[in-house]
Parts: structure tokens; C-alpha cells; sequence
């Protein structure tokens, strides 16, 4: 489509342009002549700006790296190192303490800790599933999940099984007892649900009937006070929903007549232009953007196949309930919506300047995005968004408060453009480089009027982790990263620090993201720790995952560990744990390490880059379930990869591994690969023809280029890649 000319020689790519002025600014009291002026105008000002940040990334990494290859720094000294990375200015020197202002901050954000979902934007299908979230069955997440055994007759089948379902239904009522217990007796006996005198009321299996031990807890019904279709309560600000229904397949199998038992699942979602999509040119960028004006202006649309049937899926509607005392009101049906738009690093070909080069594509998404976001906060909408009238913007891949400083600055000339009050956008900050993890408190100065969110992302920071310090030895293996000192140092510190800068109340410390959504019984052991740590929200997979994990936020009250902590910190005596989080990950006892280890980790290492390239490449898919090795599903995105990929150029540059091993690997594990995606319609193998393979010379490229590459990241040569398949169609 073709190109048009805008202020100072930009040229608009003709598909962004038209979705702009023909579907985003109608309804919008801005013109398309101001819109397209000031986008020329910010990227002037701001281009530069973001090609400096660049290349102070670069010349630090070079300065890292001649560090380590001096002879006058070995043996290595860690209080030396710590000495240099301050005089180079990697390390900045932490100021005052203070507390953030951020502002209208929605309560979801703010005030109740739960579970968190990340989904591809560029997928509407999934994007309304993730955004539809907001409420959960959990009987369905139950039943259809390794969380309930599946002995003694109980396995899921196509039909209902009673005896899986009398499981399900046993695991709900307990949790029922520990979330809102009775003033005596168990959910496990109750025979009818009903309200009587305004009081939530179970009649029990003895006659005798009880109440809430904590009648607060009870704030809504539908139905008849005699009949109720459902009950809803509240517990640790999350809703529990008790539906009832005799005369349901699964109601009809329980004395009390419960049909399911409906959580708050997922409070938040981030849809994503970033890691999980394959966005790589005008058109792609377009797509993303129509989607996000879809959720926006609450219209979005998915067709989907179902038992044979064309099923058209949209948003769901607000809930609506009578309090106790008759009067009626709502609850969102919808998760709270933030983009996390692209980085610093990546161009895109949707505007190029006069000289026909790209343009910073995080420059473009905050305004594009940021513009179609206007259509919730001017009530164009079907739904609202923010009730505080807010943008919830997460920028990735931030190295150090001043590229902190860049986009904040960078968001105050969007509001100016956008005629919005200053801070209207809120930031989030994904704590996944190196370089903002060790100054995390100047890095949430920078952005301290519009903080809304902080997430460790272990992926990616392993990711900075292994190519920021690529030449001064052999890293660990990739399993046994997990147990290094500088993890728990940052998972800790993450936490410590957002507190201590006043976050509770005010904005989410969130964690990362459980990445095998097969095993939900593992998760349900394991990731109760991120609400024990302090930590008001964390990354899940699936909206059946959100589910799931949200009944953690009801076993642990998140703001009474974080006042807990808060008293802890204001003890005297200061933890230092910045020699921690800067202790590089290398290999203890390279000696010890067997040639079948090696050989183990190194396919490992390959299988998984395969598997996603693979799809990434020719099927332009940016985040899925691969097969690792062992055949376990896994979530894969661009972060995986880069641990993967720089893990792999790590062993090859300190020789543990060769450059013939590494070929013969590759060609050995593409057939492997093949074969998992076999039953794939759409994917293309790989080992058929090695030399004319655009996937697996991708793949190559990543180990064998995979040093050079900017702070290691995999986006410059996928999207080549990418490209060039696109071109071939």
C-alpha cells in the first residue's frame, strides 16, 4: 500500500495510515493533520535521544568485555569488578530514599494482589480469552488439569465422570472452608445455600443452619434471597462466586444443588507487542494495533471452530448482582488491560524518515497505542478499561534509569500530544536487564510520578546475565542457573526495593511467569511462593492457570507479608546484597564435566532453539507450547531463546563445546524436531533441506552471530529471517 508523507519527510506506510485516520481517530476529538505533525515531531526529538541509549549499551559492553580480557584483572577479583563497573557509570550511585506519587491507579493494580496473564496482541482469539479471564470456573480448572488424580476411576473423560466430578467437588468445598469458613460446621455438609435475614445462611446435612464466621464477607446474590442462583463473596478483595443450579448435569450430583464454584481469576493481563508476537513489518504492526483498538472500543471479534460449529467470541459483558440489603450493582467482566509495547533497540518499516530508514518502533507503539487508548478514557467504548481513567503502558528491556528517564520523557510528549494530563500513563518496568536490576531504586526514581508495576523476569535477565559477561568464562548449565547466588538476590531485592520506594498501595511487584502448562499440580506446589514473597501479582500461562493460582492469593494475604516486611525493613542495619545479584554465574569444575554432559546440554540447548525458531520463522508464531527434549510442553518466547542461543555461544567461545559439535547437533536435533511437529499441518520441516532451510539458517545464525548481537537479543535476526520467508509468499 502506498507510502504517505507526513511533516519533516516521514513517510507513513499506507495500511498504518488508514487504520489511523479511518478506524482510531473517528470518535477521537483530535485530527489526523495535529496526529500525524506531532508524530513527526516527537520522533525528531526523540530518534536521536534513543540512538544515543544505544550506543552507550554498546560502549559499555565493550569496556565489560575488554575487563575481562585483561591480564591485569586475573584472577578475578569480585571487589574490583564492582570498583570498575561503578567508574564506567554501569553501576549509578543510589540516592535518598523516596516514595513514588503515582496517581488514579485502578484497584486491580493497586490494592489486590493476583494473578497476571501475558498474551500475544496479535492473536485476537487468545487476546479475548486472556481479557474474558477476569472470571474462572474452577470446577473446569479442576477437572481438566493434573491438579485431581486421576486413580480409581476419576480420569477426565469426553463424558462427565461422576467420580472425577465428586473429586473436584470435594477440593472446591475445602477450599470453600479455608476462604470463608463457617461459624461451625463444613461447606463439605452443606445441603442448601440460601439468604435469610440478609445473612448469608447454610443449612447443614444435621438441620442446623449457620452463617459466615465473617458475615462482611458475603456482598452479593442473583436470584431469590429463598432461591439463590448464585451467592458471591469476598475474600482478600478477591470474589468467590457459589453458583447453584438442581437441575445442572453437575448441580444435580450435589446436595446443595452447586453447580460450580466461579473465582476472580486473572485481575490484570499485559497484551503484548513484544516477546510473545512475530510482528515484523507494517502490515504485522497494523494487525497488532487493530486488535488493540478492538479491547479499546470493546468490539474485538474472534471466529473460532467448535464441535463443528462457527462460534464468534467477544468480550463478556460486566456481572451484575443485588447486595444484601437489594441494591443492584456490577462487577467488570473483564481483566484490566496493559500493552507492553517493544524496547529500544528494534526499527520498524511502518514510518521511515526521508533517507527511507526505519524508525524506533517503541517511539511508534507508545503512540499509536497510547491514541487508541483514548476510545476507553472518552467512554467510546461498549466497556470501561481503567474506571480511573488511566494508561497502563509496560516497557521491556529498559537497561538503566536513563533509558528509564528516555521513556518517561517520551510519555509526557505523547500526553502533550494527546492534550492528557501529565502521568495519565502509567509505566511498568520490566526488571529483566542486568543493568536495571542492580540499580532498580534509580531506575523506579525515574519513573516515580507514573510507576504502576515492577516484574522480575528471570528469561531475559538470565539472558543479560550470560552475554553481559560472555568473555570472562564459561557459564554454568542452563538447569543449574536456577540455584546461582545473584537469583534469589534479585528475586529478593525486587521486592525489597518496590517497597521500600512506597509501591504497596500504589502500583504491582509482580513475578515471573510458570512455564510448563501441562503441570498444574507442580504449579499449585510451587508457585504459592510469589504471593509468600511479597510479591502482589505473578505470571501465569493460561486463563485455567489463573484459576488455579489465584486460590494461593486467598491462602496467603499478600498485603499483611507486605506490611510484615515493611516493619522488617525499617529495622536498623542495611542488606547489601548488590555482591550477590553481580556474582557471575560460570562453571565451578569445567574438568568434572563429562563428555555425555556436555553433549546433554548442548542438545538441549539446540532442541528448544529449534522448536521455536522453527515456528517463529515460518508460521509467525511468537510464543507457544514447544516440546523440549524430553517431550515436557513448555511456554516458549523470544526470552527462552535468548538463554538458549547465548548459553550455546557462551560454551562455544570458551571452547567446552566446537563448532562441528555444534553443526552436528543442530542437523541431529532438526530431524528430532520434525517429528515432534509432525502432526502439524502448517509447520515445515527443517531437515529436508538444511541449505535452503530459512528456519534452521536462522537458527545457525543465532549461535554463530549470537555474540555480536546487541545485548544478545534475538530480534534483529529473526525478523530478517522472517522477512525473507514473508517475501518467498
Amino acid at each position: 500500500m502506498k507510502q504517505k508523507t507526513i511533516k519533516h519527510g516521514y513517510k507513513v506506510a499506507g495500511c498504518l495510515f488508514n487504520l489511523v485516520n479511518n478506524e482510531v481517530l473517528p470518535g477521537i476529538s483530535i485530527t489526523a493533520d495535529h496526529f500525524w505533525d506531532s508524530v513527526a515531531e516527537v520522533l525528531t526529538e526523540f530518534t536521536p535521544r534513543n540512538q544515543q541509549l544505544l550506543t552507550k549499551r554498546a560502549s559499555l559492553q565493550a569496556q565489560i568485555d575488554t575487563w575481562h580480557t585483561d591480564p591485569a584483572n586475573q584472577p578475578f577479583n569480585q571487589p574490583s569488578y564492582e570498583l570498575f563497573l561503578k567508574e564506567i557509570g554501569y553501576l549509578v550511585e543510589e540516592q535518598a530514599d523516596f516514595t513514588i506519587s503515582t496517581k488514579n491507579v485502578d484497584d486491580e493494580v493497586a490494592r489486590i494482589a493476583g494473578p497476571q496473564l501475558v498474551v500475544p496482541l496479535m492473536n485476537a482469539r487468545f487476546s479475548l480469552n486472556a481479557a474474558n479471564a477476569r472470571w474462572g470456573s474452577l470446577y473446569d480448572a479442576l477437572y481438566g488439569t493434573d491438579v485431581i488424580g486421576d486413580d480409581n476411576g476419576a480420569k477426565a473423560t469426553k463424558e462427565y465422570n461422576p467420580a472425577r466430578g465428586r473429586r473436584v467437588q470435594s477440593y472446591a468445598r475445602r477450599f470453600l472452608d479455608e476462604s470463608l469458613p463457617l461459624s461451625s460446621g463444613s461447606h463439605i455438609n452443606a445441603v442448601r445455600y440460601h439468604i435469610d435475614n440478609k445473612t448469608f445462611t447454610v443449612t447443614l446435612l444435621s438441620g442446623e443452619k449457620v452463617q459466615l464466621k465473617d458475615a462482611t464477607q458475603f456482598v452479593g446474590y442473583t436470584g431469590s434471597t429463598l432461591y439463590p442462583t448464585a451467592l458471591l463473596c469476598r475474600h482478600n478483595g478477591l470474589h468467590i462466586e457459589i453458583q447453584i443450579d438442581k437441575d445442572h448435569i453437575v448441580g444435580k450430583t450435589d446436595a446443595a444443588s452447586v453447580k460450580d464454584v466461579v473465582l476472580e481469576s486473572a485481575l490484570s493481563t499485559i497484551q503484548d507487542c513484544e516477546d510473545s508476537i512475530a510482528a515484523v513489518d507494517a502490515m504485522d504492526k497494523t494487525l497488532v494495533y487493530r486488535n488493540w483498538l478492538g479491547l479499546m472500543k470493546g468490539d474485538l471479534t474472534a471466529s473460532i471452530q467448535k464441535g463443528g460449529k462457527n462460534i464468534t467470541r467477544t468480550l463478556n459483558g460486566d456481572r451484575s448482582y443485588l447486595s444484601p440489603t437489594k441494591e443492584a450493582f456490577t462487577l467488570s467482566g473483564r481483566s484490566l488491560q496493559f500493552i507492553r509495547n517493544v524496547g529500544h533497540l528494534m526499527t520498524t518499516d511502518a514510518i521511515v524518515n526521508e533517507n527511507d530508514e526505519n524508525v524506533p518502533e517503541g517511539i511508534i507503539d507508545g503512540l499509536i497505542t497510547s491514541l487508541i487508548s483514548l476510545h476507553d478514557l472518552q467512554g467510546n467504548s461498549k466497556f470501561t478499561n481503567s474506571k480511573k481513567g488511566s494508561i497502563y503502558i509496560v516497557k521491556p528491556k529498559m537497561h538503566g534509569p536513563e533509558e528509564v528517564v528516555f521513556s518517561h520523557d517520551l510519555f509526557s510528549a505523547i500526553e502533550r500530544v494527546l492534550g492528557l494530563e501529565e502521568n495519565t500513563i502509567k509505566m511498568g518496568i520490566m526488571d529483566e536487564e542486568r543493568r536495571t536490576s542492580a540499580n532498580l531504586k534509580e531506575c523506579i526514581r525515574a519513573a516515580q510520578t507514573r510507576l504502576a508495576f515492577i516484574n522480575t523476569g528471570f528469561l531475559d535477565r538470565t539472558g543479560d546475565e550470560i552475554h553481559t559477561s560472555m568473555l570472562a568464562g564459561p557459564v554454568t548449565q542452563k538447569e543449574l542457573m536456577k540455584h546461582e547466588p545473584w537469583i534469589d538476590a534479585y528475586e529478593n531485592r525486587n521486592v525489597r526495593i518496590g517497597l521500600k520506594a512506597g509501591l504497596q498501595g500504589k502500583a504491582q511487584i509482580g513475578k515471573g511467569m510458570w512455564a510448563i502448562p501441562d503441570e498444574m499440580a507442580n504449579m499449585m506446589q510451587s508457585k504459592i511462593a510469589h504471593p509468600q514473597s511479597g510479591a502482589n501479582c505473578a505470571w501465569v500461562p493460561s486463563p485455567t492457570a489463573a484459576t488455579l493460582h489465584v486460590m494461593h492469593y486467598h491462602k496467603v494475604n499478600v498485603q499483611e507479608i507486605q506490611f510484615a516486611m515493611q516493619a522488617e525493613f525499617a529495622k536498623p542495619g542495611n542488606i547489601d546484597d548488590l555482591t550477590d545479584l553481580l556474582t557471575i554465574p560460570l562453571l565451578k569444575n569445567r574438568e568434572q564435566l563429562s563428555a555425555e554432559e556436555i553433549q546433554k546440554e548442548l542438545d538441549n540447548n539446540i532442541q528448544g532453539l529449534l522448536g521455536y525458531v522453527g515456528r517463529w520463522v515460518n508460521q509467525g508464531v511468537g510464543c507457544s507450547k514447544v516440546p523440549d527434549i524430553d517431550n515436557i510442553a513448555r511456554m516458549e518466547d523470544r526470552a527462552t531463546l535468548r538463554i538458549s542461543s547465548q548459553h550455546v555461544c557462551n560454551w562455544l567461545h570458551h571452547g567446552i563445546i566446537t563448532e562441528s559439535q555444534v553443526n552436528e547437533s543442530l542437523k541431529r536435533m532438526a530431524v528430532i524436531v520434525d517429528k515432534q511437529n509432525a502432526g502439524d499441518s502448517g509447520y515445515s520441516p527443517m531437515a529436508t533441506n538444511f541449505d535452503h532451510c530459512i528456519a534452521f539458517k536462522a537458527a545457525t545464525d543465532l549461535i554463530f552471530q549470537g555474540k555480536k548481537q546487541p545485548s544478545g537479543y534475538t530480534e534483529p535476526l529473526l525478523h530478517q529471517r522472517r522477512r525473507q520467508v514473508k517475501a518467498a509468499h
